[in-house]
């Protein structure tokens, strides 16, 4: 074998070997992330994110969560340090009914649901649009999906005087139903006539 040839040879092998650890780098940077956090987590931290607002004096708040056995929505009071905005008030009902019960009642929403935007027209339409997330867990039946539309308007007009109705988007698209039940094709006024006091 020639110097030249024998060059050449050295110059090939240290090319392939940069080449081989350039790509092992490259792998690293691509490599799968570590599992998503339990959805537990997640609403912890949407809730922590509500926290971070402005504080104001706690003042009682009136949720309603389903109960799907009675068919009824059932009244739990509990205490929010309400944000400035009605829009960010609207976005803190949503986080506590994804929080859940503090009295062992049914929920409302899943862990893993999140609001995308809340917006709130003059004639006091609140627009509220979920994930796609929000909807993945729901209990299945008209009846069921009925209550979680009902306790989530009625917790929202209970809280935020100024909304009159609401209309629910997912992933900013108009929809007909939740899971193929429940009617959203027009805006939602609130109605407690299934709604019961928590004895």
């Amino acid at each position: 074998m020639t110097r030249r040839a024998k060059i050449l040879l050295v110059i090939l092998l240290a090319t392939m070997a940069g080449g081989a650890i350039y790509l092992r780098f490259l792998a690293r940077g691509i490599a799968p992330q570590p599992p998503a956090k339990h959805a537990e987590d997640v609403a912890r931290t949407k809730l922590s994110e509500a926290a971070l607002q402005p504080a104001s004096p706690e003042q009682t708040a009136t949720l309603y969560f389903p109960s799907f056995e009675q068919g009824t929505l059932v009244e739990e009071k509990r205490l929010i340090s309400w944000a400035a905005s009605d829009p960010d008030r609207v976005r803190q009902v949503i986080l506590a009914l994804v929080e859940g019960s503090h009295q062992g009642l049914s929920r409302s929403l899943p862990p893993a649901a999140s609001i995308r935007a809340v917006f709130l027209t003059t004639d006091g339409t609140a627009y509220l649009d979920f994930s796609k997330q929000s909807v993945e867990e729901l209990k299945p039946g008209i009846a069921a999906e009925s209550l979680t539309v009902d306790s989530i308007v009625n917790s929202i007009a209970a809280n935020v005087p100024a909304v009159k109705k609401v209309k629910i988007l997912l992933e900013g698209q108009d929809v007909d139903t939740l899971e193929g039940h429940a009617d959203l094709s027009n805006v939602l006024i609130p109605d407690l006539t299934r709604a019961t006091p928590n004895p």
